[in-house]
């Protein structure tokens, strides 16, 4: 073969080798768009989860289920979307934590001390003085000093198959509504009285008839006089379920509930077949929601506190020391004789008691008390007058 020949047929070749490339391409190029519009339109349907919180819709910690939620939703990009209903809505609020282990429900808002009926030592993460320690503290002990694995343990062993994460600070709760001041722990015997948690146990012992009730339920109970006296949670709450109604008097202060904090729960397949990045978000979440809420409760709580004197002719008084005395005293009854009974309860208690040990004489040595300045600034200059 001459050199034009080989010449001509080079060329033939590589333009065949060109036609071939551009036409592999190009049914690519279809193939991808084919095959690609399904998959662009699966990505773009959100998972969506099905929640239930055990709040009231008015009450603010309602709100907080809905303020994680959003986040939730804002951060993935609308690629998952939690849907947030009232208590009652699908279950009564001390039972969601089974319908979520269950998969009736894909998760909730609520507290563990709601649990308490299934393993007391539960109700450690929310009622009881907490050995001094508040509920960021608490949170600390939680995720830092072994909580977490503790509370992962407990759930594995009442086989409830969720997932579980604690956040939201609550500032210490009120001792509660009565119906005229508490002056001494005698005062409290015999009283029809609401309260949650080992703090039924501590009441209980203190001779109050104690009857667990959820939140929404408090007041219409009180209405009809089957309470004489409970607790609820803070001022907005309490304010918006109606309190100021049924009482004028709240005693402020108190060890029942003085490192109580929110519990996010997830069925945990449900939580595993979500993509690694989703996962992390609603854990990242988590953290993001429990500074935001303990920045609104300090607005909302303070506001609504000032007001429920100032609107509703509601009077405050602090729980005389001998009360809380009473209280620290009859925890350690409790709480001796539920670990005597309970191997786990006892580990846990341990294990908090050695890290508030720790923890609580750093807090108190380190920070300033706020009385002193709020009294340097405030105290000595009277009320504000009035508005005209």
């Amino acid at each position: 073969m001459d050199s034009k020949s080989q010449k001509k047929n080079s060329q033939v070749k590589t333009t065949a080798s060109r036609r071939k490339f551009l036409t592999g391409a190009a049914a690519a190029t279809t193939g991808a768009a084919i095959t690609g519009f399904p998959m662009i339109s699966v990505a773009q349907s959100p998972i969506s989860l099905r929640w239930q919180s055990t709040w009231p819709t008015k009450d603010i910690f309602h709100e907080y289920a809905l303020d994680y939620a959003k986040k939730v939703n804002d951060m993935t990009g609308g690629r998952l979307k939690i849907e947030v209903l009232p208590a009652g809505a699908v279950v009564k609020p001390f039972d969601l934590i089974d319908a979520v282990s269950k998969g009736t429900l894909d998760g909730g808002h609520g507290v563990i001390a709601y649990w308490y009926g299934k393993n007391n030592a539960l109700a450690l993460w929310g009622s009881g003085p907490a050995y001094g320690m508040d509920a960021n503290l608490t949170l600390a002990w939680h995720y830092y000093g072994g909580g977490k694995a503790m509370l992962e343990e407990l759930y594995k062993s009442l086989n409830l198959d969720v997932v579980s994460f604690l956040y939201g600070p609550m500032p210490t709760q009120p001792l509660g509504w009565f119906k005229k001041p508490i002056t001494k722990p005698e005062d409290l015997k015999g009283l029809k009285y609401r309260t949650v948690g080992l703090s039924v146990d501590i009441f209980t012992a203190m001779g109050a008839a104690v009857n667990a009730l959820p939140g929404g339920e408090i007041v219409p109970a009180m209405d009809r006089g089957l309470l004489d006296a409970a607790e609820f949670n803070n001022a907005s709450s309490d304010r918006v379920l109606g309190f100021p109604d049924v009482s004028k008097v709240c005693m402020l202060q108190s060890y029942h509930q003085s490192g109580e904090q929110f519990e996010i729960l997830f069925n945990k397949k449900k939580f595993d077949s979500l993509p690694a990045d989703i996962k992390s978000i609603l854990a990242l979440a988590t953290e993001a929601a429990s500074a935001d809420m303990s920045w609104k409760a300090v607005e909302r709580y303070s506001t609504d506190y000032i007001e429920l004197q100032t609107k509703q002719g509601v009077k405050f008084y602090k729980t005389p020391d001998s009360v809380l005395q009473k209280q620290l005293q009859v925890w350690d009854e409790v709480a001796t004789k539920k670990s005597a009974e309970n191997p786990m309860f006892k580990k846990i208690y341990e294990s908090q008691r050695a890290f508030a040990q720790r923890a609580v004489r750093w807090q108190q040595d380190t920070m300033v008390t706020s009385r002193m300045a709020y009294n340097h600034f405030f105290a000595a200059k009277g009320a504000p007058a009035k508005k005209g």
